[in-house]
């Protein structure tokens, strides 16, 4: 069981992340919750609620790691938090981060999943027994004696709950597990939760996708600025209408009968021309198998495909921060080499911290190589706005939610004037307002004739904004489709 009663929290100084939005660092205001042994509750809210800080307080990073100043008590199956300790409480609570290579310490699986019972001390016959035990029990035996960098998005998360679940917890905490997976990896997640659950666990699970998540849990609870506003139980939730669920920013609970922006014709002729396209990271190990498309201005299109079909390499390739090993990449009718193509092309990473510089987000907007080419003040304020970012343009970007650094990062790419501007995961983190305010600011750029890529494992996104998608498979283009008010089912496939 978990005991939550605060009565506030506010994150020190010295605390480079916060996930607490318009509540600047303070964190949390008066909180009370409390989750049964083997319930599993979804945290849920807008990006920079707080809900990251709720599952920092049950496995014990507040106030352990994130210090602040802290008024109340957090107890986990009896025992308080502020008394136990983490490597107390490491026994007690599993955490699932949302990138899990934040948490990996070995360069093989079966060597990540026995780490912390060798930190705890535990005979190697045991720790090979529980090993064989979580791969057994989580259904991932085919993902022992791999490397890790080999492995997929959606195996890398598999093995990060198995490396906890050796440790014989009683609780799970994740937080945003599925930001970065495909459809395939996100049905693989929810099997395991349901195999966690079905073991009697208690699962605590922020998100801000939900529909994988359809029978799994059985109550949700709302933040807002740091507070409880809402709870429902699984019938309360269900039955939320349409207008409610958007007004509360959360995302769709099912994607069935999501339709697609009808699709518009391009009113000029392509401007870009990819042809025979191959790239690699070793020798003889082509990712990229001569890729050929083209694209107008105007258009946004949808890369999707599997966990490593070659989606991001093809982004770094086209950005020139990846050499081709063959083929040809031209826009107006010129070939453009790799040296020639950064600032023509713009990438926004999946992983939004690694292209964040400078000590506010409203400096990160003026960052230039030159001041020929740094941004006017009025465009610059343009973008914060249609971004919502002015409520932290002073804050430092490490110390904002995963959402908001997405959504720094965008900034950065529209205050530049790329002609093919490429986002990679761009709706990662983000609830389902700001998801709708990235597609209108994607919508904005075909308006001015650029040519958007929208790399993306989100369906609700791709069907908002997207008017073709380009599906890839090893490396290969294995359906390009313009949408026309329906799915198209190479789609479809990808979910179902």
């Amino acid at each position: 069981m978990v005991e939550i009663a605060v009565r506030s929290y506010r994150y020190g100084e010295g605390d480079a992340v916060s996930d607490s939005g318009s509540f600047g660092t303070q964190g949390l205001g008066v909180l009370n919750l409390r989750i049964e042994k083997g319930e599993c509750v979804l945290l849920c809210g807008e990006s920079g609620c707080g809900k990251t800080t709720v599952t920092r307080l049950i496995n014990g990073l507040i106030p352990h790691f994130y210090e602040g100043t802290f008024d109340g008590f957090v107890r986990v199956a009896g025992k308080d938090t502020a008394l136990a300790g983490t490597s107390g409480l490491a026994r007690l609570v599993a955490s699932v981060f949302q990138n899990p290579r934040s948490q990996f310490f070995n360069l093989d699986t079966t060597g990540e999943i026995a780490f912390g019972c060798e930190n705890a001390g535990l005979p190697q016959a045991e720790i090979r027994e529980r090993v064989n035990g979580a791969a057994a029990a989580l259904g991932i035996p085919q993902l022992l004696n791999r490397d890790i960098f080999a492995l997929s998005g959606g195996e890398k998360q598999l093995v990060a709950i198995a490396s906890v679940y050796a440790l014989g917890p009683e609780i799970f905490v994740l937080d945003e597990p599925s930001s970065n997976l495909d459809a395939r990896a996100c049905r693989e997640l929810a099997g395991l939760l349901f195999t966690l659950k079905k073991a009697g666990k208690t699962i605590v699970i922020a998100e801000h996708r939900l529909y994988y998540l359809d029978g799994l849990i059985d109550r949700a609870v709302y933040l807002k600025k740091g507070i409880i506003t809402h709870e429902w139980d699984i019938c309360e939730f269900t039955v939320l209408s349409g207008e409610e669920r958007v007004s509360l920013g959360l995302r769709s609970r099912s994607l069935e009968g999501l339709l697609p922006r009808r699709s518009i014709p391009p009113a000029a002729p392509p401007a870009l021309r990819v042809s025979g396209l191959e790239a690699g990271y070793r020798r003889g190990n082509a990712v990229l198998k001569g890729l050929s498309f083209e694209a107008a201005p105007g258009e946004i299109i949808g890369i999707m495909g599997k966990n490593g079909a070659g989606k991001s390499t093809l982004a770094r390739v086209l950005c020139g921060l990846h050499r081709e090993s063959a083929g040809e990449i031209g826009l107006d009718g010129k070939a453009l080499s790799p040296s020639k193509r950064p600032g023509l092309f713009y990438l926004v990473m999946q992983e939004s911290s690694y292209q964040l510089f400078t000590d506010s987000v409203e400096h990160e907007l003026y960052l230039s190589k030159d001041k020929a080419s740094r941004p006017s003040p009025a465009k610059a304020e343009a973008v914060m706005e249609s971004l919502d970012l002015n409520p932290y343009r002073e804050r430092h970007p490490m110390s904002l939610s995963g959402g908001q650094k997405q959504r720094t990062a965008i900034g950065t790419a529209l205050v530049h004037d790329a002609e093919v501007l490429i986002f990679d995961e761009p709706s990662s983190g983000l609830d389902y307002r700001n998801m709708r305010r990235v597609a209108a600011v994607m919508e904005d750029l075909s308006r001015q004739g650029k040519i958007v890529f929208i790399i993306t494992h989100d369906y609700e996104l791709l069907l908002a904004v997207c008017t073709r998608a380009m599906v890839l498979a090893e490396g290969r283009i294995a359906a390009d489709t313009e949408f026309a008010g329906e799915v198209p089912a190479c789609v479809r496939e990808l979910w179902e």
